[in-house]
């Protein structure tokens, strides 16, 4: 095909996990409902941070600002998805494509940092407790976030410009149900060597450097449990890192499941299957994890519920 140069009417075709008109009846309603619970889950988590006193503590201050990167995460992807599969028209154009690569690196990799972080929170609160308050004060806090957020916007946009620079052919069709950049990366007409090396080495700074702050957080924090001589002082200190560890698990775990499927099948199905555990799935279940394990949301939520009532 001729490599097609004018960006600003090219269009790119959404493939979509279905092409059959009744299954995409049963995923507009299943993914509607999923985006739904994850929008509500993490309001309700927002509110209760912010309305709860004794939830105004680093802790809960980094769970706040993982639930908006949580939000954005899936109104990246969900929104134009049940848009598209309600009008059956699964086109996206140019400027839609990279607005969607930008937000949904920013949003992705801000949760990646902000699980580093809130390792390194309770590494300091179990490791260092009598410092906890000096070390983590709330000006730290604040540059902690805002550097999470710097970091993935100069990330995205290395990405979005990584993308643009890109010469593609007419009529693209993306194996996805959003414009994914290995995908995108796939299809282009041009030669992507330096796109390649520069996503690579991305990828380590962003995934790689954050997952290894996080397992040396807890080594430390392993460390310092197994010091505790009472088996209920160990169980205490465990029970802090809970909620956090199962959604680090949960995110990584879908997030190698993406890359291994990419890169060992050649079936694209399950590629976005395994997407759909990634971008859908995971932002829905953080703020019941965190709801459900922990004693202290619970109890604000409580609150919020006996004051509408």
């Amino acid at each position: 095909m001729e490599p097609y140069n004018s960006t600003g009417t090219l269009e790119f075709i959404l493939l979509g996990l279905s092409e059959d008109p009744e299954l995409q009846f049963i995923l507009f309603a299943l993914f509607l409902l999923i985006y739904l619970l994850t929008v509500l889950g993490n309001v309700l988590i927002i509110l209760a941070i912010s309305c709860d006193s004794h939830l105004h503590s680093p802790m809960y201050f980094f769970l706040y600002n993982l639930s908006l990167a949580d939000m954005g995460f899936s109104s990246t992807t969900i929104p134009k998805m049940l848009i598209n599969l309600h009008a059956h028209n699964r086109s996206i154009t140019y400027a839609e494509c990279l607005t969607q690569v930008s937000f949904f690196i920013l949003f992705g990799c801000m949760d990646s940092i902000l699980l580093a972080v809130m390792a390194y929170d309770r590494w300091v609160a179990i490791c260092h407790p009598l410092h906890y308050q000096v070390i983590l004060n709330p000006c730290r806090c604040r540059y902690l976030v805002v550097m999470s957020f710097c970091i993935s916007l100069i990330d995205s946009q290395v990405h979005c410009f990584m993308v643009s620079q890109l010469t593609f052919c007419t009529n693209i069709k993306i194996p996805h149900f959003f414009c994914d950049v290995p995908e995108l990366v796939k299809l282009a007409c041009s030669n992507t060597t330096i796109n390649d090396i520069v996503m690579f080495l991305l990828s380590i700074i962003t995934g790689f450097l954050p997952a290894s702050g996080i397992f040396y957080s807890y080594y430390k924090i392993t460390s310092s449990i197994f010091r505790v001589p009472s088996l209920l002082g160990k169980y205490k200190a465990f029970s802090t890192c809970g909620s956090h560890l199962s959604v680090v698990c949960l995110f990584y775990g879908t997030g190698i499941g993406v890359y291994l499927s990419s890169t060992v099948s050649s079936s694209s199905k399950e590629s976005m299957v395994a997407s759909v555990m990634y971008t859908m799935v995971v932002p829905m279940m953080n703020p019941f994890i965190y709801s459900l394990r922990n004693r202290d949301i619970k109890k604000a939520l409580w609150k919020i519920v006996c004051k509408i009532t």
